[in-house]
């Protein structure tokens, strides 16, 4: 790996790590740095402009809502001034399920779509990919008892996590990438296109 390279892979492990420490602290003026004008985020629970997101994710901080991210290894394919980053992470939620408080921890990658744009790297798309969840009472002697039908609506990656969202009030989307099946190859051949130069498909 030439400097170059080397520089921007570091540039780019370093976009991801800000992401997610800036996000879960509420620094939203630095975290709005991590993205570029045009950026857009997939959610199970928002998919827009990455400059909405920042303002729904803001709202919901402020109203107690704590979606938490934790992050482990990263692979970063270069391609001039184009990358796709994949990062392990778990994205953990707390929250009322049938009136028992819990915590949910899914398992996945961030799959990120990487600019560098005036010598800056920015994230152009974020779509995590969703591989398996699980849910707890935090109260370790408490039971909970889920709506069996509402679950059986959600991907095997995220049932539990969309599970809970839609309890407390959001609109999940129900057919985000996985482990394996159709959505995550066609993302897989969007980033292949994406390193190959082609415009990102909106």
């Amino acid at each position: 790996m030439t400097d170059a390279a080397l520089l921007d892979d570091l540039a780019l492990r370093r976009l991801v790590q800000d992401w997610a420490v800036w996000r879960d602290a509420g620094d939203w003026d630095r975290f709005a740095t991590c993205w570029h004008d045009d950026a857009r985020m997939m959610a199970t629970w928002f998919q827009g402009p990455a400059s909405e997101f920042i303002k729904v994710s803001r709202a919901g901080f402020e109203r107690g809502v704590r979606i938490l991210h934790f992050l482990g290894g990263t692979s970063v394919d270069l391609a001039g001034t184009r990358a796709i980053v994949q990062t392990k992470m778990t994205i953990s939620q707390r929250a009322q399920a049938e009136g028992v408080l819990v915590d949910v921890v899914c398992t996945g990658r961030f799959y990120d779509f990487c600019e560098k744009r005036d010598g800056r790297w920015g994230v152009v798309l974020r779509q995590p990919i969703y591989e398996k969840d699980r849910m707890d009472p935090v109260d370790p002697a408490a039971t909970v008892t889920l709506d069996p039908t509402l679950l059986a609506q959600f991907p095997e990656g995220y049932r539990h996590l969309a599970y809970i969202q839609t309890r407390i009030g959001y609109q999940v989307k129900r057919d985000m990438p996985g482990l394996t099946g159709p959505e995550v190859t066609a993302l897989y051949a969007s980033g292949a296109k994406w390193l190959a130069g082609e415009a990102l498909d909106r």
